[in-house]
This record gives C-alpha cells, structure tokens and sequence, in this order.
C-alpha cells in the first residue's frame, strides 16, 4: 500500500530556495488580486432575497436551479425542512424591486406554493466575514502556542506562516478566476488549514525524532530524512482526499461546488507546503540540534 519506501532520498531541503521564490511570486500575485480584483462574495456575504417555497411533492432541485438561471437569476437552492420544502437564496437584480423578484420566481416556478419572501441584510454578511478572520486568527494562534510547546518555537512560527500561505493562496485563486466564495467556501478554508496543519505536524514529529536518534546529520539532512519517512503516508493521505473531492466536485451539485474546489486547491498547496514551506522555514529561522534535545541531568555528587 506504499508508494514509496522509506528508504527514499530525495534531496527537498536543496530545493527550498526555488520553492520560497515560486512561494512568494504566488503570494504576490494572490495579494494583488485579492486587492484590485476582490472576492466573488456569495449571497452569504452580501445580502439579498431569501425565498421559502413550497411543492406538493418532492421537486427536483437542478432543475429549479436551471429554470432560474434561464430567468437571469443568479440563487442558491437548498432544502429545509421537509423533502417538499425548498429555500432560494438570490442576489439582488438592480433593475428588479423586491416585490417584483418574488413574482418573477413564482411565474419561473408555478409548481411552487410561496411561503415566505425576506431581504438578507448586508449586516448578516459583514457578520460572517469578521467571525471567519476571527476564527482562522484564533486558530493560528492556538496553532503557534501548541507547536511552541509541544516541539519549538522555531516550527511553531514557521507552521503559522506557512497556514497564512495556504488559504492566501486559495483566496487569490479564487480572486483571480472569479470563482464565488460563500460560507461553505470559508468552512472548506478551514478544513483545509487543519489538513495542512496535521501533515506539518507529522513532519515535525519525525524530525524530532531523528534530531535524537541521528547523531551526524545537519538541520537540512534531518529535515530531509523526515520529509522521505513520511511521503509515502502524505501522498496517500492526500491522493485518497484528492479523489473523494473530484467527486464531490462532479456529482454533489452546485451546493458543494466552492467547497470541492477550495479543498482541491488546497490539498495541493497544503502538501506543497507541508514538504517545501514549513520545515524550509525553519532552517531559515537558525533550527538546530540543540534546539530540540533534552536538557542533560546534571549528576548530583553523593555526600559522604
């Protein structure tokens, strides 16, 4: 089940000068996109017309997305309630009042029975986006003071720059494609900074133990032997991942469409990142041997 031994050689750590500048270009670019392109906020974010229908049986929910798209109405259709039940989420049309987007999806949807018809605030988006930073912020400060404790304060700032890179880069990809980023697209961000943060921690896990067990080894040389001892897990861990998300990404609809592509991408970076940024860091911030040994036990002389 491995598709490489242990025994492998490869030389990562000379790489890592290439990678900080393929790193930091990617970083660049997602910033400046971020700044002049912005992010393609969804209805969660921004606010507009929440819809409540109701069918007298179990109605199909592409079609209905279908039907108002054909209309020019940009929504999101999800169940609630019961299977009959369906709530349709749009964005507001500029040319359209509230009263006349509500008659426009009755007259699309004439199956339909309305239930309820309510603006979203632009309160609620503003909500969502200051508790999404704060919550990525008190994940990597948590993050910080575990990794300081458990191994060394040299990894624990080399592991939060490195989960800054990765949903940056998400985000800037999905700036630059125009891809919409709704709060399923902020869940996956998350999950994906842990997904990050579990393969940095089983690289750093190895290399303190080898920083023990190897005598006469550099920084580099350890780093690389714990990088080749844990890639056949890493590669296994993500393909497997990598390939549950492509189907997500192809048969779970548009509901899960900004979740699959946030956890592809982020797969991706977040192993890129595992391997290349987080140890190469750490290098870079003077990682040493004696930085991750036991104190000695100072022999205590018996008095006569």
């Amino acid at each position: 089940m491995e598709f490489f031994s242990h025994s492998t050689k490869i030389d990562f750590m000379a790489q890592r000068k290439w990678a900080f500048i393929f790193s930091s270009l990617l970083f660049i670019l997602s910033i400046a996109s971020l700044i002049f392109n912005g992010l393609n906020l969804g209805l969660d974010f921004t606010g507009g017309m929440q819809i409540e229908v109701k069918y007298a049986a179990a109605p199909d929910f592409n079609q209905i997305r279908e039907r108002l798209e054909r209309a020019g109405l940009e929504s999101i259709v999800q169940a609630y309630g019961s299977s009959k039940d369906v709530m349709i989420k749009l964005k507001l049309h500029k040319d359209l009042s509230q009263q006349q987007m509500t008659a426009k999806v009755l007259q699309v949807l004439p199956e339909a029975h309305l239930q309820r018809a309510e603006m979203i605030g632009a309160q609620v988006g503003k909500t969502l986006i200051t508790n999404g930073i704060l919550a990525v912020l008190v994940a990597l400060i948590g993050t910080m003071i575990y990794i300081a404790l458990r191994f060394e304060y040299r990894f624990a700032v080399s592991a939060a720059i490195s989960l800054i890179h990765d949903p940056l880069l998400i985000l800037g990809l999905f700036s630059l494609f125009h891809i919409e980023f709704d709060l399923i697209g902020l869940a996956a961000l998350l999950t994906v900074i842990g997904y990050s943060l579990n393969d940095t921690i089983v690289v750093y896990d190895r290399a303190r133990e080898n920083f023990r067990k190897v005598r006469k080894a550099t920084a580099a040389e350890i780093l690389n032997l714990s990088v080749n001892q844990t890639l056949s897990r890493t590669i296994m861990i993500s393909g497997l991942t990598f390939s549950v998300i492509t189907a997500l990404l192809i048969f779970g609809g548009q509901m899960l469409r900004g979740f699959s592509l946030a956890m592809m991408i982020g797969i991706v970076i977040g192993t890129y990142s595992s391997i290349y940024i987080a140890g190469s860091l750490a290098l870079l911030f003077g990682l040493d041997r004696r930085h991750l040994m036991p104190p000695e036990k100072k022999a205590v002389d018996n008095m006569p």
